[in-house]
């Protein structure tokens, strides 16, 4: 008997309002999804993983398991509407790795980054017969309420477990229950439930109450300070940088192109925003300067997009050890006006830091005509970043 995983990705994350999937999410300087296969692969009992992922980012998912660098196979199969879809999907793509019926399979949530995997050896000993799931034990008093918002009454919580993931089942009874709970229109919020449909009992494995589930913004905060625990002290770095304006030219800003009668002249796009940011994210992180990793004398990075560069810094910073925390930037021109521009620059240059939106702030000022900047011949920006030490593990 093997043990295989499928972790359930295919979520939108509605509920996090952040127009990002949260399994995408940045958490402590990877995506989420990162921390969590990367913490499933500290369990050397998987012959192989299967990530079911949003049918419209499977390039993205593939690009994310390169990242978490697992040395057992992953496959990235696309999800369904449901839960219930994609997990079956994910058992499919299992099938086809080399799963067999009476093999045991993990199911786990994308977004719950801290699985405990100590706990792993005994809930696939219990997957047999029915299954098992890690659960731990309802500690708040709980009420329910009517229609109206009031308490029509308060639930007795002896033998209230809330259900996490990992859920482990035999192969066989797992695609039975899903395909079941798919047939009928009825998609469980768990596999266990659907397992439950066919009148069988899983056993309940005692999980861990780090294990908590992103859904909202407040899950986010709080498993950055579970990733950032026992970080090294903070870094900061500065970052300045200016180029001139010329007829001819795009103008690119923040990765943002703005309609205006010149654009800045340079080896690259010439993004004096984004420079300035790289330049501060290197500084930070104790790694030179731009001009240092993408010298204006190298045919790579002639018309090169900075955002490419910047993403490329993140790794940079990311092999090292480092996760950016926090960017702030200043943009000094006195035209064009960009106010209208600032909240697509500051998106924008976040999700090439791989950083949680607001992750970067950008403000825009002008010199009240002084200076090169005052007379329309340049453009300049100065940016400071924080970073800290990712911890060991």
């Amino acid at each position: 008997m093997s043990a295989w995983g499928v972790v359930a990705a295919g979520g939108s994350g509605r509920r996090m309002g952040s127009g990002v999937p949260k399994q995408f999410l940045a958490l402590a300087g990877a995506p989420v999804l990162v921390h969590t296969l990367r913490a499933l692969g500290r369990w050397p009992g998987f012959a192989g993983l299967c990530v079911a992922a949003p049918a419209d980012s499977l390039d993205r998912a593939r690009d994310l398991v390169d990242e978490a660098h697992l040395s057992v196979p992953v496959r990235v199969v696309a999800g369904g509407a449901e839960r219930a879809e994609s997990v079956l999907a994910g058992v499919r793509g299992l099938e086809a790795m080399g799963a067999r019926p009476g093999d045991v399979v993990l199911v786990h949530d994308a977004a719950r980054p801290f699985p405990p995997v100590e706990r792993f050896d005994e809930l696939a000993s219990a997957a047999s017969p029915d299954g098992a799931l890690l659960a731990v034990p309802m500690g708040d008093t709980v009420k329910r309420a009517d229609g109206s918002g009031r308490v029509a009454a308060t639930v007795d919580r002896d033998g209230l477990w809330r259900a996490q993931t990992p859920q482990a089942f035999p192969l066989g009874l797992l695609v039975e229950a899903l395909a079941r709970a798919v047939e009928r229109g009825l998609p469980p919020t768990d596999e266990a439930g659907a397992v439950e449909a066919l009148g069988r009992r899983p056993r309940i494995v005692v999980g861990d109450r780090r294990n908590l589930k992103i859904t909202v913004p407040e899950d986010l905060e709080m498993a950055q300070a579970l990733a950032t625990k026992g970080a090294a002290p903070l870094g900061i770095g500065h970052g300045y940088d200016v180029h001139r304006l010329v007829e001819g030219r795009p103008l690119v800003l923040g990765g943002v192109t703005i309609p205006f009668d010149k654009g800045l002249l340079g080896h690259s796009d010439a993004d004096v925003l984004a420079h300035a940011v790289g330049d501060a994210v290197l500084g930070a992180c104790g790694l030179g300067d731009l001009g240092r990793h993408f010298p204006d004398t190298d045919p790579r990075w002639k018309g090169a997009s900075s955002l490419e560069l910047l993403s490329r810094i993140a790794q940079m910073a990311s092999a090292r050890g480092y996760v950016v925390q926090r960017v702030d930037a200043t943009l000094v021109a006195q035209r064009p006006k960009v106010a209208g521009y600032v909240a697509e620059m500051e998106a924008t240059l976040s999700r090439a830091l791989g950083l949680a939106e607001g992750g970067v702030t950008v403000k825009a000022t002008t010199t009240e005509g002084l200076g090169f900047e005052g007379r329309g011949e340049g453009i300049s920006a100065h940016a400071v970043a924080l970073v800290g030490k990712r911890p060991e593990g």
